[in-house]
């Protein structure tokens, strides 16, 4: 049987912001697949071009930053060839988008009831009191208690983890096919997150939903990915399921990561830190970016062009001249 097409595809995507004469590719060339009900993590450290990807794939991009080639296609349409008003059917009511900073993200002047409302109302013909009862069960959803009350909250008046809820709950009021959640639980203790994680579980579960997870945390992965796309510089330099990149990583940046994380059982042995910084965008000499970080560069990695991605005997795919040995 022919599998069915993925929800999801983004083919070369190019985002390049250009400001007072230079340009940096923030994304560069990305290609990735989601299907339905599925959760791709794309991980990597800040700057790497992660939230510009997520950004990208709802149109959202904003000067001086623009979207140069590549293409989104969702459901078989291609969002980028869409009119501004036909794209905005899609936003909130198909795709939704999980932003970071919920103190940011939700207006401080609108109480949490109009602005789960203003969702419901922008995608359906409903009265205000349909939009009321549909922002209560969606606050409901999140676990959030009396939330016929929280209606009439505003965000100052929130917790950082009922906040993080609310915009949750706005993200998925409609039930949206596709989800990206840029660190939803960045910025809140380790109970808060967990409470969070469980629900975003049960939502994907109880709604068949596919899940782009944007995050540097690899705990987070760990606990909800399918899959792992990982992000250096503006390109995914490793990809596979969750299991096998975590435990046979096959590009050196992933292996470095993942050595970087705390361990509980790990005693007093100091963290691997990864030496040096991420690269310049506007910089990029045309070579491997991770090359001035890498302890396992050969002759290759300083002459020719940043490989492709290339299958590996681990079971991932690794853009790397020198990957990962793996004995057995």
């Amino acid at each position: 049987m022919t599998p069915p097409p993925p929800l999801l595809q983004v083919e070369g995507l190019h985002v390049v912001y250009r400001e007072r004469g230079r340009a940096s590719r923030a994304v560069g060339g990305v290609d990735l697949s989601l299907s339905a009900g599925e959760t791709l993590a794309v991980v990597g450290e800040s700057g790497c071009g992660k939230t510009t990807l997520g950004l990208a794939i709802l149109g959202l991009v904003s000067r001086p930053g623009n979207i140069d080639a590549g293409g989104v296609l969702f459901a078989g349409r291609d969002l980028r060839a869409l009119s501004p008003d036909d794209l905005r059917r899609i936003r909130g009511r198909d795709i939704s988008m999980i932003f970071q900073d919920a103190a940011a993200g939700l207006n401080p002047v609108l109480s949490v009831g109009t602005q789960v409302e203003e969702i419901v109302r922008a995608h359906r013909s409903v009265s205000k009191r349909e939009a009321r009862d549909l922002a209560e069960t969606a606050l409901r959803r999140q676990g959030l208690p009396a939330p016929e009350r929280l209606l009439s909250l505003y965000p100052f008046q929130l917790s950082g983890g009922m906040a993080q809820r609310v915009m949750i709950a706005i993200a998925t009021a409609l039930q949206p096919r596709l989800i990206i959640a840029d660190e939803p639980t960045s910025h809140l203790d380790v109970t808060v997150q967990a409470g969070i994680l469980r629900e975003l579980q049960e939502l994907k579960r109880g709604s068949g939903a596919a899940m782009l997870l944007i995050t540097h945390d690899l705990g987070v992965v760990a606990r909800l990915a399918d899959r792992v796309a990982v992000m250096y510089a503006g390109r995914i330099v490793e990809s596979g399921d969750a299991t096998t990149v975590f435990s046979r990583p096959s590009h050196p940046y992933t292996a470095a990561l993942l050595a970087a994380r705390p361990r509980i059982d790990a005693g007093d042995v100091p963290l691997a830190a990864i030496r040096g910084a991420p690269p310049d965008l506007a910089s990029l000499t045309g070579l491997c970016a991770f090359l001035p970080r890498c302890s396992k560069a050969v002759t290759a990695c300083r002459a020719d062009p940043w490989p492709q991605l290339a299958g590996q005997p681990s079971g991932s795919a690794a853009a790397c001249f020198n990957p990962m040995y793996y004995a057995g």
